[in-house]
């Protein structure tokens, strides 16, 4: 069959890719982003789409009329800089399910979430809850899926930073430790999906998937340091209210465009922990507990490097953030005298013009590496502007490679954290 995968280099999608193509399926992947995902998964065709941007039938007509089969792994936790739920969620979904009603029919499969509970009014949920109540009533064939907490070989959104906190030194930290939590192996979820597209789950099922344990978030947390080869540590459990100003920090990210799973609706989801309504049945006769999950997938040394990292990577842009942000704004404070390393070689109004640029170059970096669309270019910028500065105080005043202050020494740990930042950039 010919499968058209939403969202197909996510964590979820990316696995579905692999299940199916391994099925012997021609799979066709559509992402927002496709330059890496070509040269990772070559198997695959790749389509470069946003779906905020497909909300007429029109838009998806020629991918439906060409794929026997579309499954959605797409998906976005709160609106910000790089996601619109309503759009992508919702408004893209329902002119899929018209274009795949106009081309006879094609069997949609929805990995789609649990709809209740104390977010169901967010957007979050309640963007898929409608995009699923309308496929229910489209009249096409459908699957939904609504998996507990995902756990695979990757890493992405909560379980990033479960073993972020699983990796923290000395001590865990925990809100809400005994809350219940149930998982699933990302291949089980891309099993079900395969098991749908082969007949073996009926058309107008609706299932949760998780696995029959159910553990709590510090037995999750516990788990995933075990798995990291770290020995033990004591739990220490904080207050519920000290999420609040977190939360509030991770949303005004968001809005930036950096996709923090400690934002307010996945602490609102969390809240009550990540439970099934019922019994969880996917159609097959098991799905691997948490420690068989692990079990498959032995940790390496990156594995331990990105759960100490995680938390760091957002104190790193900030930082740069801050170092570029002063280094424009101080100089303002006494421009003349900050100008007076010019003057041996211009005249004092051109010394005083060329500060002034270099201050207000360092302020847009600074800015500009808040806005995650941006980031990279402002990354790459700090690097040549760097380059720059370097090159410029040697060759006019090397003698300030020797000033107790160090203006040019301390360009160098700069670099370093801009090397850092990059390195660390993507998220998936």
């Amino acid at each position: 069959m010919k499968i058209l995968i939403l969202g197909a280099s996510g964590f979820i999608g990316s696995e579905v890719v692999r299940g199916l193509h391994g099925k012997g399926h021609v799979v066709t992947g559509l992402a927002r982003s496709v330059t890496r995902a070509t040269d990772k998964w070559p198997f695959a065709n790749w389509v470069s789409a946003d779906l905020a941007r497909m909300t007429r039938a029109s838009d998806w007509d020629a991918l439906v009329r060409d794929h026997d089969a579309i499954v959605n792994c797409a998906g976005a936790l709160q609106d910000g800089l790089s996601d619109d739920l309503a759009a992508t969620q919702e408004k893209a979904m329902l002119a899929l399910y018209e274009a795949a009603a106009q081309a006879g029919g094609r069997i949609l499969i929805q990995i789609s979430a649990r709809t209740a509970g104390a977010a169901a009014d967010l957007p979050f949920l309640a963007t898929k809850r409608r995009a699923d109540e309308a496929l229910t009533a489209s009249g096409l064939p459908y699957v939904i899926f609504r998996p507990a907490l995902v756990v695979g070989r990757n890493a992405h959104g909560g379980t990033a930073l479960v073993r972020a906190l699983a990796g923290f030194p000395f001590v865990l930290p925990l809100v809400n430790g005994a809350m219940p939590v149930r998982t699933v192996a990302v291949e089980d979820v891309a099993s079900a999906v395969c098991a749908t597209i082969d007949g073996e789950i009926p058309p107008g099922s609706d299932l949760e998937l998780a696995a029959e344990e159910t553990l709590t978030l510090q037995d999750v947390v516990t788990t995933h340091r075990q798995w990291l080869g770290l020995p033990t540590a004591p739990v220490i459990n904080l207050p519920a209210a000290l999420m609040r100003p977190v939360s509030l920090m991770a949303d005004a990210a968001g809005a930036l465009g950096w996709r923090s799973p400690l934002r307010s609706t996945a602490m609102t989801v969390m809240s009550e922990g990540i439970v099934t309504e019922g019994e969880a049945q996917s159609g097959m006769t098991s799905l691997r507990s948490l420690k068989q999950t692990l079990a498959a997938h032995p940790s390496g040394v990156q594995d331990l490097w990105f759960a100490r990292s995680y938390l760091l990577k957002p104190l790193v842009i900030l930082c740069l953030s801050l170092f570029w942000l002063l280094s424009g704004l101080v100089p303002l404070l006494n421009i003349h005298g900050a100008a007076a390393h010019f003057l041996p070689f211009m005249p004092q109004a051109s010394a005083i013009a060329l500060t002034l640029a270099t201050c207000l170059i360092d302020i847009a970096l600074g800015v500009t590496v808040l806005l995650r669309p941006l980031a990279r270019k402002a990354l790459i910028g700090m690097l040549l502007v760097s380059g720059a500065y370097l090159t410029g105080g040697t060759l006019l005043e090397p003698s300030l490679w020797l000033d107790p202050l160090g203006p040019l020494v301390k360009v160098l740990p700069s670099l370093a954290l801009i090397l850092v930042a990059l390195a660390t950039l993507d998220e998936r």
